[in-house]
């Protein structure tokens, strides 16, 4: 061989090394992207099965076997908005899998979007009237004796939906789908509610509405409800402690565990809106996405069984039949009785 055949042959060599490299480092990275969808797809598959029957029996509990009180009807609506949210699971996890292709149509794109803003404000808003609701029941007990009837807890029932409804709307209209020219069919937010998806002129309007929309639901969709929580949970604790009343330690654990749900279950999902807004591509928002994936899950399947096992002894749970437990979970005898006991101290 000459000099140059030499060279020649070491540079296709070289050549194909690289190559080899690269396909090997692309199939590595196809299969750990793989992994992630279903890593993200397979809880939500679980939590809609999950959900569709734990919600669907509490709801029927609530609504069939149970006396129509404050109580009842507050969290039965909470729990429709969980099982409202349990639909749209099937959706998004058929698009993680497909890698965010989405082949439902503009129209359900649409009502997929406008459906997670609806369970998502309903939801932090009963959270909220709950919370208000023990306030004005443990430290204004005379005004709860004359007002708070059920008439009064379905106005304020309806007002939630009404604000849930109308918050929501913005999401319903900016809703679009789009072709990336890639063979995928995305839906996603169009904030400038302009077919230009290119302009960079509607991409600056779309990037300030987008701003707009996370500030606004961050502050109504997260803390102003949570401060209620805390603040109303905070005084409730503090006057309980005060007084003496409870022996028990269970009302303060149903507290924390509200503010504590609370919390975990709906911060991940706003860092993951505001690292969505700043085009952040790292590792760090995949984890993120997973942990939002999983608070959000757990959220809409496991809280309405969580508050009815909460202070519970683990063996008197199994002797309890279910409606035994919604029965002690969410009457008016307790807290008529504690009402009694402030009014008395």
């Amino acid at each position: 061989l000459t000099t140059q055949e030499v060279m020649d042959l070491i540079n296709s060599t070289d050549h194909l090394i690289k190559v080899s490299t690269l396909v090997r480092n692309s199939t590595h990275f196809l299969a750990a992207a793989s992994k992630t969808r279903l890593i993200i797809a397979l809880p939500l598959f679980i939590s809609f099965i999950i959900g569709t029957i734990t919600n669907g029996l509490y709801l029927w509990v609530l609504k069939f076997k149970m006396k129509k009180t404050v109580n009842t009807l507050l969290f039965f609506h909470l729990i429709l908005s969980y099982f409202i949210s349990t639909l749209i699971l099937p959706f998004m996890a058929t698009s993680y899998i497909q890698d965010n292709h989405w082949n439902f149509g503009t129209a359900m794109c649409k009502v997929f979007n406008g459906t997670l803003s609806l369970g998502m404000y309903a939801s932090v808003f009963l959270l909220a009237a709950i919370s208000l609701d023990r306030y004005l029941l443990t430290l204004q007990p005379v005004w709860s004796q004359q007002h708070r009837t059920p008439r009064w807890a379905s106005n304020i029932i309806l007002g939630v939906w009404i604000s849930a409804t109308a918050l929501s709307v913005p999401f319903l209209v900016f809703r679009e789908t789009y072709d990336d020219h890639k063979g995928r069919v995305i839906c996603q937010n169009n904030y400038a509610v302009s077919t230009n998806w290119e302009s960079k002129e509607m991409q600056a309007l779309r990037e300030q509405i987008h701003v707009a929309c996370f500030i606004s639901r961050f502050l109504l969709g997260f803390l102003l409800p949570f401060l209620i929580i805390v603040f109303c949970y905070g005084r409730i604790a503090h006057k309980i402690k005060q007084r003496g009343l409870v022996k028990s330690s269970k009302p303060f654990k149903v507290m924390m565990t509200a503010i504590i749900s609370f919390f975990v279950c709906w911060m991940p999902y706003h860092v993951l809106q505001g690292l969505i807004l700043t085009k952040n591509q790292s590792v760090f928002l995949q984890l993120t996405l997973i942990l939002t994936v999983i608070t959000t899950s757990f959220n809409t399947v496991f809280s309405p069984t969580l508050y009815l096992f909460i202070g519970e002894k683990f063996k008197k749970v199994f002797k309890k039949s279910i409606l035994a437990l919604f029965e002690s979970t969410f009457s008016e005898d307790s807290s008529a009785e504690r009402t009694q006991n402030l009014n008395s101290g």
